[in-house]
C-alpha cells in the first residue's frame, strides 16, 4: 500500500484590499447581528456598514480580547454545537480593516441582510400561554423570585420539543425556569401574599402516586436564549391536569416595571422513546467567602452507578465566580473534560449541548470545581467594598452548580430496566453525605422509594425530611400516603389531620384524609371531609366521584346521582364514572338514562366489562316494563 499524504490546508485568503462588504459583513452578519439589531438584545445595532464603522475600533478590542462573541468555554475542554467563536484569521482581518481605514468597498459584493423579526423563533407556536396577570415590579429594592402559575387548558396528553418564553421587559428578568406541577397543588398558593403568583426561589410539587418523574429537560430561559428543539423522540410530556409554574428571577431596572410573559410550545409528533434526567453537582452549603479572598473554591463528585450519556451540561454561579470545572474520572483512571470556562460571566451563562453524547461508564466519578474572586479586583463583584458572601438566591448571594443532562442506560442489559432510579438515589444518597440534614434530599429519596413500592422505607425517609421541616405539609402528606399503601391506617389518619392543621386548604390531604376514613366504614366522617372538599374546589372530579361512593355505600343513590352527573360533565372521557352514574340512575328506576350512560362507557371503552353486563340488565329491565 502506498503512503498516505495528509495535506493542511489554510483558508484561502482575500484577494486585495479588507472590505467590509468582501469581508466584514459576512462575519458580523453571522456572529453579531443575531444580538445587535434593531429590537435585539444588542445596546446597539451591528447590520449596515454605517453601524459598524462607528463601532469599529470597540469591536476590534472586544474580537482580540475575545470578549465578543460571547462563548466561555476553553477550547479543547469539550466540543459544543453552535460555538460563536471567531478564529484567529478572522479577529485578525477585522483588525486589518480597521488599520486600513475601514473602507466600505463596492455595494456589488455586499451579502445579502437577514431580515429579523421580534416574532416566535420557530415560527407559529402549537400553544401560546399567557401569565393570567400582570406583575408590577418596583424601581429599587432587592431581587425578586416569583413564580406564576399558567394552566394549559389541553385536553389530552401532548409531548413538547421546544417552548420559547416571551416577557414583556426582558431587561427586569434576570432568568427564568419552568416547573411542571403535575397535581395542580400550587393552584392554592396563587395569590396568598395579596399580588399575582406567589413568592419563593426553590419551588417543591407535589409528585403523583408511584410516579418517578425526575426533571429531564433544562426548561431554562435567560434574555438572548436561542431554542434548539429535542428530536420528537426525546420530547418531555405535557398532560392535561398539569400547570406550568413560571419561575421568575426578577431584579429592578431604576423605573416601575410590569412584567407579563407568554409561553410558545411546540408538539412534538409522536411521544418520546429516549427520557433523559438531570444530574445535579454542587455544594452552596460550603460557600462562604471572606472579604477580599480571590481564590475560594468548592468541589462536588458523584460516582456514576450505571452507564450515562452526556447530552448537555449546564453551569451555574453568580457575580464573584472566576472559573467552571468539570471533568471525569473514567474507570481506567483517565480524565475526561466536560467544560472549563476560565472567566466566568455570569450574563452568558448557557445550556451547552455537545456535538455528540459523551459516553461515561458505569464507576465514572464526575468531578467539578468552581473558584471565586470576591476581591475588588473582580469587576463582577456586585460589592463595593467586598462583603461577606455566603450561598443564596440573590444576586449578592452564591451559587456553585454545574447540571448534566445524560441518558441513563438500562439498569440491567437483559431485561432493559430503567436506569433513571439507580441513578436518582445515588444523587440523592450523595447529597445526604453533604448535607444529612437537607430536607429535600430526603423528601426526594423517600419519593423515589415510593415510587418502587419501598413504603416502609419512604416513610422513614420522609420522617427523615420532617425532622428537618415539620411544618411542611407536602412532605407530611406524602408520608401518609406511604403508610395507607403499607396498611398503617391509624397512622395514615393522624398525619392527615395533622398536614390540615398546618394548611387547611390542602386539597389533596383533605382527599386522602376522606377516603382513609371512608376505608375504616368512617363513612359519617369522610362524607364530612368530601363536603369540605367540594366546598373549596367544586370542579374537584375526584371528590364528586367520593361522595358519590359515599352516598351509595350508604344507600343514598339519589344524592349521588346529581354528583356523578357532575362529575361526568366535568370528565367526559371517563367510563368509570359513566358506569357508575348508569348504576345509580337504574337502582333509582330511571333505566332509559341507564342505558344511554351504559351505552356511552362502553362507546368509550368496549372492553369495560361491568357496564356490559349492568347495560344487559337494564336493557332488559326495561324490556319485561314494556
Amino acid at each position: 500500500m502506498g503512503r498516505l499524504w495528509l495535506l493542511l490546508l489554510a483558508a484561502p485568503a482575500l484577494a486585495g484590499p479588507v472590505t467590509f462588504n468582501r469581508g466584514i459583513a459576512p462575519i458580523v452578519i453571522q456572529n453579531c447581528a443575531p444580538c445587535h439589531h434593531d429590537g435585539g438584545l444588542g445596546p446597539f445595532p451591528l447590520v449596515t456598514y454605517s453601524d459598524v464603522r462607528k463601532h469599529a475600533a470597540q469591536i476590534v478590542a472586544v474580537t482580540k480580547s475575545q470578549y465578543m462573541p460571547p462563548w466561555p468555554p476553553q477550547p479543547g475542554f469539550g466540543e459544543f454545537t453552535g460555538e460563536r467563536r471567531l478564529s484567529d484569521q478572522q479577529i485578525k482581518l477585522i483588525a486589518d480593516w480597521w488599520k486600513a481605514g475601514a473602507p466600505e468597498g463596492n455595494a456589488t459584493e455586499k451579502p445579502a441582510v437577514p431580515q429579523f423579526t421580534d416574532g416566535w423563533q420557530m415560527g407559529t407556536p402549537d400553544l401560546v400561554l399567557q401569565m393570567p396577570q400582570a406583575f408590577e415590579m418596583p424601581a429599587g429594592g432587592g431581587d425578586v423570585f416569583r413564580n406564576f402559575i399558567i394552566r394549559t387548558g389541553l385536553k389530552e396528553t401532548q409531548y413538547v420539543r421546544a417552548f420559547e418564553l416571551r416577557i414583556s421587559s426582558p431587561r427586569s428578568v434576570h432568568h427564568a425556569n419552568v416547573v411542571l406541577d403535575r397535581t395542580e397543588w400550587l393552584r392554592h398558593r396563587d395569590g396568598e401574599d395579596g399580588r399575582p403568583g406567589f413568592p419563593g426561589m426553590d419551588v417543591i410539587t407535589e409528585a403523583a402516586a408511584n410516579d418517578f418523574d425526575p426533571d429531564s429537560h433544562f426548561l431554562f430561559w435567560k434574555p438572548g436564549s436561542v431554542i434548539r428543539p429535542d428530536p420528537d423522540d426525546m420530547s418531555w410530556r405535557l398532560d392535561p391536569a398539569t400547570d406550568l409554574i413560571l419561575n421568575l428571577h426578577l431584579r429592578p431596572t431604576g423605573k416601575n416595571e410590569t412584567v407579563s410573559a407568554e409561553i410558545g410550545l411546540y408538539f412534538a409528533a409522536h411521544p418520546p422513546a429516549r427520557f433523559p434526567m438531570l444530574l445535579q453537582l454542587e455544594h452552596d452549603g460550603a460557600i462562604d467567602i471572606a472579604p477580599g479572598q480571590r481564590d475560594f473554591a468548592v468541589s462536588d463528585h458523584l460516582v456514576l452507578p450505571i452507564d450515562v450519556d452526556v447530552l448537555a451540561i449546564y453551569p451555574h454561579a453568580h457575580y464573584v465566580g472566576k472559573t467552571v470545572e468539570c471533568w471525569a474520572v473514567l474507570p481506567d483512571g483517565q480524565r475526561r473534560w466536560l467544560i472549563r470556562i476560565p472567566d466566568w460571566d455570569i450574563n452568558w451563562q448557557a445550556v451547552y449541548e455537545y456535538k455528540s453524547p459523551v459516553h461515561l461508564a458505569k464507576g465514572t466519578r464526575v468531578e467539578m470545581r468552581i473558584t471565586y474572586d470576591n476581591s475588588a479586583g473582580n469587576p463582577r463583584n456586585p460589592s463595593n467594598p467586598p462583603m461577606r458572601v455566603t450561598a443564596g438566591d440573590r444576586s449578592q448571594d452564591e451559587m456553585g452548580h454545574v447540571w448534566l443532562q445524560v441518558l441513563a442506560a438500562p439498569a440491567t442489559t437483559v431485561d432493559k430496566v430503567d436506569g433513571r432510579p439507580v441513578l436518582q438515589e445515588a444523587i440523592a444518597r450523595r447529597r445526604l453525605e453533604k448535607y444529612p440534614r437537607d430536607f429535600l434530599a430526603h423528601y426526594n429519596l423517600a419519593a423515589l422509594l415510593e415510587s418502587q413500592g419501598r413504603y416502609d422505607a419512604a416513610v422513614s425517609c420522609y420522617r427523615d425530611a420532617l425532622s428537618a421541616q415539620p411544618a411542611n405539609p407536602t412532605a407530611r402528606n406524602a408520608m401518609a400516603t406511604a403508610m395507607l399503601m403499607s396498611g398503617d391506617v391509624a397512622q395514615a389518619i393522624e398525619q392527615l389531620r395533622q398536614t390540615l392543621q398546618i394548611d387547611p386548604g390542602y386539597i389533596n390531604a383533605r382527599y386522602n384524609l376522606a377516603r382513609a376514613l371512608a376505608g375504616t366504614g368512617d363513612l359519617a366522617g369522610a362524607e364530612t371531609e368530601f363536603k369540605r372538599l367540594i366546598s373549596s374546589k367544586p370542579d374537584d372530579v375526584d371528590g364528586l366521584t367520593g361522595l358519590s361512593a359515599v352516598y351509595i355505600a350508604q344507600k343514598r343513590y339519589r344524592e349521588a346521582v346529581p354528583l356523578l352527573q357532575e362529575a361526568s360533565r366535568l370528565a367526559p372521557g371517563n367510563p368509570e364514572i359513566k358506569t357508575n352514574l348508569g348504576t345509580a340512575l337504574a337502582i333509582t328506576g330511571d333505566l332509559k338514562a341507564a342505558v344511554r350512560e351504559f351505552q356511552e362507557a362502553l362507546k368509550l371503552d368496549p372492553g369495560a366489562k361491568t357496564a356490559a353486563e349492568n347495560l344487559a340488565r337494564a336493557q332488559a329491565a326495561l324490556a319485561a316494563k314494556e
